[in-house]
Protein backbone atom coordinates (compact mmCIF):
# COMPACT_ATOMS: atom_id res chain seq x y z
CA UNK A 1 0.00 0.00 0.00
CA UNK A 2 2.96 2.64 0.80
CA UNK A 3 4.43 1.92 -2.72
CA UNK A 4 0.91 2.25 -4.21
CA UNK A 5 -0.24 5.64 -2.89
CA UNK A 6 2.28 7.79 -4.20
CA UNK A 7 1.48 6.45 -7.47
CA UNK A 8 -2.04 7.06 -7.20
CA UNK A 9 -1.39 10.62 -5.65
CA UNK A 10 0.90 11.27 -8.87
CA UNK A 11 -1.49 10.07 -11.81
CA UNK A 12 -4.91 12.16 -9.78
CA UNK A 13 -2.50 15.37 -10.02
CA UNK A 14 -1.46 14.49 -13.56
CA UNK A 15 -5.29 13.79 -14.24
CA UNK A 16 -6.68 17.59 -12.12
CA UNK A 17 -3.86 19.30 -13.62
CA UNK A 18 -4.76 18.37 -17.34
CA UNK A 19 -8.62 19.11 -16.42
CA UNK A 20 -7.87 22.29 -15.68
CA UNK A 21 -5.44 23.19 -18.38
CA UNK A 22 -8.23 22.51 -20.49
CA UNK A 23 -10.86 24.78 -18.54
CA UNK A 24 -8.92 27.48 -18.05
CA UNK A 25 -7.17 27.50 -21.72
CA UNK A 26 -8.16 30.15 -24.11
CA UNK A 27 -11.14 30.24 -26.93
CA UNK A 28 -9.94 29.32 -29.90
CA UNK A 29 -9.17 32.03 -32.32
CA UNK A 30 -11.81 32.66 -34.40
CA UNK A 31 -10.69 32.94 -38.46
CA UNK A 32 -11.94 35.49 -39.87
CA UNK A 33 -12.01 35.35 -43.55
CA UNK A 34 -12.01 38.05 -46.27
CA UNK A 35 -13.83 37.61 -49.26
CA UNK A 36 -11.54 39.89 -52.06
CA UNK A 37 -14.32 39.51 -54.59
CA UNK A 38 -17.29 40.77 -52.55
CA UNK A 39 -19.89 38.60 -52.35
CA UNK A 40 -22.19 41.06 -50.58
CA UNK A 41 -22.76 40.85 -47.10
CA UNK A 42 -20.86 43.99 -46.72
CA UNK A 43 -17.81 42.83 -44.60
CA UNK A 44 -15.87 43.94 -47.16
CA UNK A 45 -16.77 47.90 -46.73
CA UNK A 46 -16.33 47.37 -43.14
CA UNK A 47 -12.59 46.08 -43.31
CA UNK A 48 -11.54 48.42 -46.27
CA UNK A 49 -12.84 51.85 -44.35
CA UNK A 50 -10.88 50.46 -41.31
CA UNK A 51 -7.73 49.88 -42.94
CA UNK A 52 -7.95 52.77 -45.32
CA UNK A 53 -7.40 54.79 -41.77
CA UNK A 54 -4.62 52.69 -40.50
CA UNK A 55 -2.17 52.97 -43.58
CA UNK A 56 -3.37 55.95 -44.90
CA UNK A 57 -5.03 55.70 -47.63
CA UNK A 58 -7.31 57.91 -49.58
CA UNK A 59 -11.20 58.54 -49.52
CA UNK A 60 -11.51 56.38 -51.96
CA UNK A 61 -9.59 53.25 -50.18
CA UNK A 62 -7.91 52.43 -53.44
CA UNK A 63 -4.41 53.66 -53.03
CA UNK A 64 -2.18 54.63 -49.91
CA UNK A 65 -0.66 58.13 -49.65
CA UNK A 66 1.43 57.68 -46.82
CA UNK A 67 3.59 55.11 -45.25
CA UNK A 68 4.83 55.57 -41.69
CA UNK A 69 8.30 54.34 -41.15
CA UNK A 70 8.70 53.22 -37.27
CA UNK A 71 12.85 54.24 -37.10
CA UNK A 72 14.05 50.59 -35.38
CA UNK A 73 15.80 52.02 -31.74
CA UNK A 74 14.98 54.74 -29.69
CA UNK A 75 17.18 57.99 -29.44
CA UNK A 76 18.98 58.96 -26.18
CA UNK A 77 19.89 62.09 -25.64
CA UNK A 78 21.64 63.41 -22.48
CA UNK A 79 20.53 66.83 -21.25
CA UNK A 80 24.01 68.77 -19.29
CA UNK A 81 24.21 70.67 -17.25
CA UNK A 82 27.57 72.37 -15.73
CA UNK A 83 28.91 69.34 -16.84
CA UNK A 84 27.16 67.21 -15.37
CA UNK A 85 24.37 64.79 -17.07
CA UNK A 86 21.31 65.76 -15.32
CA UNK A 87 18.53 63.95 -17.36
CA UNK A 88 18.06 61.63 -20.00
CA UNK A 89 15.66 62.22 -22.62
CA UNK A 90 14.20 59.11 -24.79
CA UNK A 91 12.49 59.67 -27.90
CA UNK A 92 10.73 57.30 -30.14
CA UNK A 93 10.50 58.72 -34.11
CA UNK A 94 8.57 57.90 -37.19
CA UNK A 95 8.70 59.21 -40.18
CA UNK A 96 6.10 60.01 -42.38
CA UNK A 97 6.68 58.81 -46.15
CA UNK A 98 5.48 58.61 -49.71
CA UNK A 99 3.81 55.67 -50.04
CA UNK A 100 6.05 52.28 -51.79
CA UNK A 101 9.51 54.30 -49.78
CA UNK A 102 9.62 52.16 -46.51
CA UNK A 103 12.21 50.45 -48.08
CA UNK A 104 14.28 53.11 -49.13
CA UNK A 105 13.98 55.02 -45.53
CA UNK A 106 15.65 51.74 -43.84
CA UNK A 107 18.29 51.35 -46.38
CA UNK A 108 19.57 54.94 -44.82
CA UNK A 109 18.72 54.91 -41.65
CA UNK A 110 22.31 55.08 -40.17
CA UNK A 111 22.49 58.45 -41.92
CA UNK A 112 18.87 59.65 -40.79
CA UNK A 113 19.85 58.71 -37.00
CA UNK A 114 22.99 60.23 -37.16
CA UNK A 115 21.73 63.48 -38.35
CA UNK A 116 18.36 63.22 -36.18
CA UNK A 117 20.69 62.53 -33.10
CA UNK A 118 23.02 65.57 -34.01
CA UNK A 119 19.50 67.95 -33.96
CA UNK A 120 18.60 66.54 -30.99
CA UNK A 121 21.44 67.16 -29.41
CA UNK A 122 21.45 70.83 -30.51
CA UNK A 123 18.15 70.93 -29.48
CA UNK A 124 19.09 70.05 -25.84
CA UNK A 125 22.35 72.10 -25.90
CA UNK A 126 20.02 75.42 -26.65
CA UNK A 127 17.67 74.25 -23.42
CA UNK A 128 14.87 73.09 -25.58
CA UNK A 129 14.42 69.82 -23.10
CA UNK A 130 14.36 72.04 -20.13
CA UNK A 131 11.29 72.96 -17.86
CA UNK A 132 7.98 72.38 -20.38
CA UNK A 133 9.92 71.01 -22.94
CA UNK A 134 6.49 69.34 -24.39
CA UNK A 135 4.97 72.29 -24.97
CA UNK A 136 3.53 72.84 -28.40
CA UNK A 137 5.88 75.30 -29.31
CA UNK A 138 9.05 73.51 -28.86
CA UNK A 139 7.87 70.53 -29.87
CA UNK A 140 7.16 72.29 -33.14
CA UNK A 141 11.22 73.64 -33.36
CA UNK A 142 12.00 70.65 -32.69
CA UNK A 143 9.94 68.52 -35.48
CA UNK A 144 10.38 71.01 -37.56
CA UNK A 145 14.68 70.68 -37.77
CA UNK A 146 13.88 66.54 -37.60
CA UNK A 147 11.74 67.05 -41.07
CA UNK A 148 14.74 69.80 -42.21
CA UNK A 149 17.30 67.45 -41.90
CA UNK A 150 15.39 64.01 -43.17
CA UNK A 151 14.14 66.01 -46.26
CA UNK A 152 18.40 67.00 -46.94
CA UNK A 153 18.89 63.02 -47.08
CA UNK A 154 15.82 61.41 -48.17
CA UNK A 155 14.60 64.40 -50.35
CA UNK A 156 10.82 64.69 -50.54
CA UNK A 157 9.79 61.47 -49.98
CA UNK A 158 9.49 62.20 -46.11
CA UNK A 159 6.48 64.18 -45.60
CA UNK A 160 6.67 64.53 -41.75
CA UNK A 161 8.17 62.94 -38.43
CA UNK A 162 5.84 62.02 -36.01
CA UNK A 163 7.66 62.17 -32.41
CA UNK A 164 5.73 58.64 -31.03
CA UNK A 165 7.18 58.76 -27.35
CA UNK A 166 9.32 61.27 -25.64
CA UNK A 167 10.34 60.70 -21.83
CA UNK A 168 12.37 62.83 -19.05
CA UNK A 169 14.20 60.82 -16.72
CA UNK A 170 16.13 63.43 -14.36
CA UNK A 171 19.46 61.66 -12.60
Amino acid sequence: MRKLLPIILALLGLGLGGGAGLLLRPPPEEVVEINPCGDGDGHEDAMAGSHAEESGHDEEGEAPIHDYVKLNNQFVVPVVEHGDVVALVILSISLEVVAGNTEAVYLREPKLRDVFLQVLFDHANAGGFDGAFTQSNNMDVLRSSLLEVARKIMGSVVTDVLIIDIVRQDG
